[in-house]
């Protein structure tokens, strides 16, 4: 039942904001927001009760809705759904939080929270979807409900920004079902997500050819949400034209639904020793690597601060998808952890450039220099999560990226096993070298930097809203890898019962 409820509260919850006639209660900015901070925290508590629930998969599975005697709407609870599930939670809270001071000077706020909150029940669906059916229909809501955070200020360039989301979105989206359909059609089309997968020995062994292709498809296809080349450039479009939360949520969050698509295909539906060693498996680490690279070199290379965020993403996402690729319980362990506490440490990132912006209306990174002098908490903050990102330990970063170069290197796959550690490593450096110039020129502007005129003596003032949430984020960039005992177990144990 808490299933349900974790889904169902913030979905009508938001729809009843977003319904709501813009007058009186809902004529006021504040009263809007405290609302819908209920609805979310709310459905927050029942998406909580649910993963700390000690009953087994078997026991949580809920059916909804039979589409056809075939096709069901079902939900259930499982680890990987666990591990999103808290990481969205967490991060969704802390991007509202922000928000509230942010969107002080937007327009349209209570559509901006409506969505907002309906979202997180979306997004508590895809973790919780028990099988393929409804993995797609809550992955295709969720891209239409996202859209309009990208649309948010209905500039020109918002706009098309939000459509070509869209349209990138949707093609991955129908590679998916073109895969699925070969998938339903040589299987039971509403058969659940099972560890190992559960397409028959016996189908796999009859129809490899285009299950191999139906495969390729669908990992494709979701992977276009993570950002992976050749399909990437929606990503560096949508972020800059977003507000900063939502950029934040849509770089932490939204592209991790790509993510999740791609284990489920891999690992829950079919078998990850059916791509081992295919062409499949070549091409995908290849894309995975290109991305990587490519990924880094065009964020080194670009001025505009939350685009190179947003090539960063592109990169960053792909160290997951290469771990995941590799199909070795180590790499598959660092991917995890990446996505963990990338979704921190990018998600603090976004919220620390949307504060600059918002203070100083500085959107390039060559402006801003001394702004560690103005905004000295905000920039610990951005340089805390740089670290996690780049690999600098103790951060979760160096905790994650040590698991894929070692679990790269076990795979023992020919090139890759010695080629995707050294990419990592070079990525690793240019990551360095587009996030660290901001914080060093930042509390280190040199000796020709006009203090008197430049530094402002209230420093960080009226951001108590916007501080708060990056703190947090901030020191779960660093805490949770020190004390990393229990997360590690977990998430080990799940990488062998997968493989």
């Amino acid at each position: 039942m808490t299933i349900l409820l974790s889904i169902l509260f913030p979905i009508i919850g938001g729809t009843f904001i977003l319904l709501a006639p813009e007058k009186g209660f809902f004529g006021k900015r504040k009263n809007v927001f405290s609302l819908a901070l209920l609805f979310l925290l709310a459905g927050a508590v029942f998406s909580m009760l649910t993963v700390l629930s000690p009953k087994d998969v078997a026991d949580t599975v809920t059916l909804v809705w039979k589409f056809t005697p075939q096709l069901f709407l079902l939900f259930a609870v499982d680890g990987v759904g666990k591990v999103f599930a808290v990481v969205v939670t967490i991060v969704w809270i802390m991007c509202f939080i922000f928000a509230f001071e942010y969107m002080k000077h937007e327009e349209n706020n209570k559509r901006y929270f409506g969505f907002f909150v309906v979202l997180y029940g979306i997004l508590m669906g895809l973790e919780f979807s028990g099988n393929i059916v409804t993995y797609y229909v809550f992955y295709e809501l969720m891209t239409i409900l996202s859209a309009p955070l990208v649309l948010h200020n209905q500039s020109k360039e918002a706009i098309m920004a939000g459509l070509k989301y869209m349209f990138y979105s949707f093609f991955g989206a129908y590679m998916v079902l073109f895969g699925l359909f070969f998938v339903t059609k040589l299987t039971a089309p509403s058969s659940m997500f099972t560890e190992g997968g559960y397409i028959p020995y016996e189908v796999v062994f009859e129809n490899r050819g285009i299950l191999l292709i139906a495969l390729f498809l669908m990992i494709l296809g979701f992977s276009v949400k993570a950002g992976s080349f050749p399909l990437h450039a929606w990503l560096p479009t949508a972020h800059p034209v977003a507000p900063a939360p939502a950029s934040a949520a849509l770089s932490g969050i939204i592209v991790k639904a790509g993510i999740l698509g791609v284990i489920r295909t891999v690992f829950y539906t079919f078998n990850p020793s059916f791509a081992k060693g295919t062409w499949v498996q070549t091409t995908w680490l290849v894309l995975a690597l290109i991305t990587v690279f490519m990924g880094s070199m065009l964020a080194y290379r670009t001025d505009e601060f939350k685009k190179r965020l947003a090539y960063s993403t592109v990169s960053q996402l792909s160290y997951i998808l290469f771990g995941i690729g590799v199909m070795e319980p180590v790499a598959f362990e660092g991917s995890l952890l990446h996505v963990i506490f990338h979704a921190f440490s990018k998600s603090l990132l976004f919220l620390a450039a949307g504060a600059v912006i918002y203070k100083t209306g500085c959107h390039k990174v060559s402006e801003l220099k001394g702004i560690g002098k103005k905004m000295p908490v905000t920039i610990w903050c951005f340089a805390f999560a740089s670290l996690c990102l780049i690999g600098i330990p103790p951060t979760g970063g160096f905790l994650s990226k040590w698991y894929l170069a070692i679990g790269a290197l076990k795979a023992q796959i020919p090139v890759f096993s010695i080629l995707g550690p050294v990419i990592l490593l070079i990525s690793a450096l240019l990551t360095a070298g587009y996030l660290l110039p901001v914080v060093v020129k930042g509390f280190l502007p040199g000796e020709d930097y006009d203090y008197e005129n430049n530094v402002n003596l209230e420093k960080d003032k009226g951001m108590a809203w916007m501080l708060v949430p990056m703190i947090i984020l901030a020191v779960l960039t660093i805490v949770p890898s020190i004390f990393s005992t229990g997360i590690e177990s977990f998430v080990g144990e799940l990488a062998l019962r997968l493989m």
